[in-house]
């Protein structure tokens, strides 16, 4: 028996690829563990998918060896090699905790998150990124280290088909007010509580 045909352009498909092609703002925030590993999954589901990729973390240090930023910078590296996957860039701005009391250290803080933000909202513009993951982001929106109105309105109404998504705990309602989708990740137990101290492959 003869396979089925499907014809080149059925009705329908194209009303509903652009409804697929819809820009995604993504929040992950509440108190419990997972958020960044998360967004993390996410930018690997978009190296497969061919989007260039942009990672900007507002509060861990570049000095603090990560295993989803080695893996993701490999496939940086595998798509310069062989042309899969995409594109990846990587920006860890913090001082790798929330808080850090050396005198001044808050202030060049807050100094680096207001030249990351730059940076983001420069590559929106341009539409340089098909992902971008904002990893603690909630925290310089918290501290006012960032105007909140500004951020919500280049988030809102960014060009283009540009996906975001943003960790962090105690996210603002006005983020939550704009995000497409908004997962609360509650803290049933934690390790952390009884004293236990992060542990390599597990927290990073």
């Amino acid at each position: 028996m003869p396979e089925p045909t499907t014809p080149a352009d059925p009705a329908g498909t194209t009303s509903v690829r652009q409804e697929r092609l819809r820009p995604a703002l993504i929040v992950n925030t509440g108190d419990g563990k997972g958020k960044t590993t998360a967004a993390m999954g996410l930018a690997l589901r978009a190296w497969r998918q061919g989007w260039p990729i942009v990672v900007y973390q507002f509060v861990k240090s570049a000095q603090w060896p990560t295993g989803e930023r080695t893996a993701l910078e490999a496939l940086g590296a595998e798509h310069e090699r062989t042309g899969q996957g995409a594109p990846v860039e990587w920006h860890a701005i913090g001082a790798g905790r929330r808080r850090t009391h050396r005198p001044g250290a808050t202030d060049a803080q807050a100094d680096a998150a207001r030249a990351a933000w730059a940076s983001v909202r420069e590559r929106l513009a341009a539409e340089r990124h098909r992902l971008y993951v904002l990893d603690e982001f909630t925290y310089p929106l918290n501290w006012g280290w960032l105007d909140l109105g500004e951020v919500v309105a280049t988030l809102r109404d960014r060009p283009g088909c540009q996906h975001i998504v943003i960790t962090g705990r105690a996210a603002p309602a006005e983020l939550l007010g704009i995000a497409t989708t908004v997962t609360e990740m509650g803290k049933v137990k934690h390790p952390f509580d009884t004293g236990q101290r992060g542990q390599a492959g597990i927290e990073w």
